[in-house]
């Protein structure tokens, strides 16, 4: 069976989830057009996932990704927040704000079995992963109601532990891509492959089909990762000024500017390396750096300095996750990027 008709979708277009840049509106167009539209659950409480869950199911009963972080969250390292907070004390301080009263950020929530309880009463046909795979209990739980597997692999080693361990299909995901590396098995950055010299080895590694992302953004790009090998493509960036996606007026701008040609891996506003627009942030303290704490930790003390810099107009201390081919992005409706994209299944 090909993976188009088991994910019970028409096109081989999936929508890449993107937390913090969109919400149920995004993955109801997707789904509309033909893809598989996603809702990345990694920020929401259980019951702000049962939310957007109830207003996608009443906008549409095609098929859904629902997705989910599985990091091990770590132990708050005292000397480790304090270096991080004496780094970017000289920006508090020009934005009058108090370094030592940082509240606690929104940070990320793992799968857990209480998510995994709200999300049974939806049976969503697909839930995806990222770091990983939770226990298997809980992949266990999550097959027992009929969904396919996904998660996503940065390495052919990946590729192959997700397959011994059970999925349903592995996501390539290519240096390329925006947003958080699905890195699991190792911390090394120089491990990343770009996406088409990873996805013909993932192709020949593994006997499961194989999802193509980073760097996709077009109809030639959904044809060359299909010659590879790839089963159906995930697209990220260009949804991201679609009039469903809430990224924010600031983001927007940096994407449909030179400024996005410019994208580098950081860890400077999660803790973990993910690929976004070059920042000042990201200029003057990285933007790798051993500075920052363990995921997600590092999120709480830069959103106050987020929100004062986005109060005055500037993007300087916000993540404008992107990938490395922005070429794409219009202010159009997400059916029309589906359709681009469909354009080279022919």
């Amino acid at each position: 069976m090909s993976l188009t008709r088991q994910l019970g979708i028409e096109f081989p277009i999936l929508q890449a989830p993107m937390a913090g840049v969109q919400g149920g509106d995004l993955a109801v167009a997707v789904c509309e057009a033909g893809g598989l539209g996603a809702l990345p659950c990694a920020m929401l409480s259980p019951e702000a996932m049962v939310d957007e869950l109830q207003r996608i199911r009443a906008a549409t009963a095609k098929p859904l990704n629902v997705n989910f972080f599985c990091h091990a969250p770590p132990a708050p390292d005292e000397v480790r927040l304090q270096r991080w907070h004496q780094a970017l004390a000289p920006y508090y301080a020009e934005y009058g704000l108090d370094i030592d009263n940082i509240a606690a950020g929104a940070g990320r929530r793992p799968f857990d079995h209480e998510a995994c309880d709200a999300l049974a009463a939806f049976r969503p046909e697909v839930v995806s992963f990222h770091f990983g795979l939770p226990e298997p209990a809980l992949v266990e739980r999550v097959k027992a109601w009929g969904a396919v597997v996904l998660s996503s692999a940065t390495t052919v080693e990946e590729a192959c532990w997700l397959e011994a361990h059970g999925v349903d299909a592995v996501i390539a995901q290519g240096a390329e891509a925006g947003g958080h590396r699905g890195m699991f098995l190792s911390e090394d950055v120089t491990s990343q492959l770009g996406t088409f010299a990873l996805l013909p080895q993932v192709v020949e590694a593994v006997s499961v089909p194989v999802v193509a992302a980073g760097g996709i953004a077009d109809a030639r790009g959904v044809a060359a990762a299909l010659a590879l090998g790839a089963s159906a493509v995930q697209v990220g960036t260009a949804f991201l000024c679609c009039s469903e996606a809430t990224t924010s007026t600031l983001h927007r701008q940096a994407l449909l500017s030179e400024a996005a040609r410019h994208t580098a891996l950081t860890n400077l506003y999660t803790g973990r390396p993910a690929r976004g627009i070059l920042t000042r942030l990201m200029r003057e303290l990285g933007p790798l750096s051993d500075v920052a704490p363990a995921f997600p930790l590092a999120t709480s003390a830069i959103a106050p300095l987020r929100s004062a810099a986005e109060a005055a107009g500037s993007s300087d201390f916000s993540p404008l996750w992107a990938g490395q081919n922005a070429s794409a992005c219009r202010e159009i409706p997400a059916a029309d990027v589906v359709r681009a994209l469909a354009a080279g299944l022919r």
